[in-house]
């Protein structure tokens, strides 16, 4: 980290009393992980190339924490929003871009998020580039 830069880790604990909640019982499903793991960095000066530079900080550390983290899939958290692990157009393929980045933040609780979605918001009103996905409609 300090080769890098600016970067930063904000770690926050959790198991314990969390750990005792299932999994399935609310959408979040990372109550049993040790830590959730905030990237950050922070600049004020406005260039492509320092931006480019600073991400690339972050970029760089995350590879690098690949081995120390959860896997298959990486684990994400809904509130520290990462387009770059996916994004949704909404269109035809819908589902399957949603499923990229679902997984990774609401693992085993994605499908049933996604079958609520299309009850109560089938015609996907309330969407972004990350919300659940709706399943197509049978019409």
């Amino acid at each position: 980290m300090i080769e890098l830069g600016k970067i930063g880790l904000v770690f926050n604990p959790y198991g314990g009393k969390m750990a005792e909640v299932p999994v399935t019982a609310t959408p979040f499903p990372h109550r049993k992980k040790l830590f959730k793991i905030q990237y950050s960095v922070n600049w004020k000066e406005n260039s492509p190339e320092i931006e480019k530079g600073y991400l690339n900080q972050a970029k760089v550390l995350y590879r690098f924490m690949t081995g120390f983290v959860s896997k298959k899939p990486r684990s994400a958290y809904l509130n520290y929003r990462d387009v770059d692990i996916g994004v949704n157009d909404h269109g035809k393929n819908s589902y399957k871009e949603g499923k990229v980045y679902g997984k990774k933040y609401f693992g085993v609780n994605f499908d049933r998020l996604v079958k609520i979605k299309t009850a109560v918001d089938p015609g996907n009103f309330f969407r972004n580039e990350q919300s659940i996905p709706t399943l197509p409609s049978k019409a």
